[in-house]
């Protein structure tokens, strides 16, 4: 069915990593008939889990509700001819390619190394990057659910959520999001192969921070959120990105 709401790329983005994940995957053990190692097996499972569940949640936010306000105002700057196409070119691809960038640290952590050696060194760098994956996937889906839970209830229209791991930061779920992909790039550094590779695959991760933390996460949703009673308070208490306790007001 045609839809008229581009907001449906946010359903995909989860679901291209895992795309992308799966076909490197396929391409190294039945094509090019390599095993992975535990790197490749570890990150296609982390992929996986962190993409489908963003997908979902994101699918089941935007049921039944009009087109995200952030695209609507992208194609309101769009000028006449080829409307359509210059919006599809404008959001879709360059969308398209972000991915393609970001999926770096999947090429490298899954297409490259050989069995890992048993050493401390290793097994510590796994557990490190598991660690920091662990503690982004509590902080984005926790975040979430209880952000959704907030709206659900009539009583909170209009009104900023606070509570639980919104009293630490104010965008529990862009710093989760953030923190998983720093600790599967962290479990690059695990292979026993040249360190060009994941120092290459960096970009990866330190593309997702650039985007949310000051391009199209948290600088557009502060604008929203300036809008709602008790922002000024909200924004001297609370850290704008990465956790803390709540300051105290003077």
């Amino acid at each position: 069915m045609k839809q008229n709401n581009f907001g449906i790329i946010d359903i995909g983005w989860g679901q291209g990593f895992v795309l992308v994940a799966w076909m490197l995957m396929l391409t190294r053990t039945f094509i090019l008939g390599v095993n992975p190692n535990v790197i490749g097996y570890l990150t296609l499972l982390l992929t996986t889990i962190w993409g489908l569940r963003l997908s979902n949640h994101i699918h089941r936010r935007n049921q039944g509700k009009p087109e995200d306000k952030r695209y609507v105002a992208m194609r309101s700057k769009i000028k006449p001819p080829h409307v359509l196409f210059k919006s599809f070119v404008k959001i879709f691809l360059v969308q398209a390619l972000f991915m393609f960038l970001i999926s770096w640290v999947l090429i490298t952590n899954i297409m490259s190394g050989l069995i890992l050696p048993i050493d401390p060194l290793t097994y510590g760098i796994l557990g490190f990057g598991f660690v920091l994956w662990s503690i982004g996937f509590y902080f984005q889906a926790v975040g979430d659910r209880q952000l959704a839970t907030f709206i659900q209830d009539p009583n909170h229209k209009g009104q900023l959520i606070r509570n639980g791991l919104w009293q630490y930061t104010r965008h529990p779920n862009y710093f989760g999001e953030v923190m998983m992909w720093w600790g599967i790039a962290v479990l690059g550094f695990a292979n026993d192969y040249s360190i060009l590779y994941p120092i290459v695959a960096l970009i990866s991760p330190l593309i997702v921070t650039w985007l949310l933390r000051y391009v199209s996460g948290v600088p557009l949703l502060e604008k929203h959120m300036k809008t709602k009673p008790g922002f000024a308070d909200y924004e001297k208490t609370t850290n704008i990105f990465f956790p803390w306790f709540p300051k105290t007001k003077k």
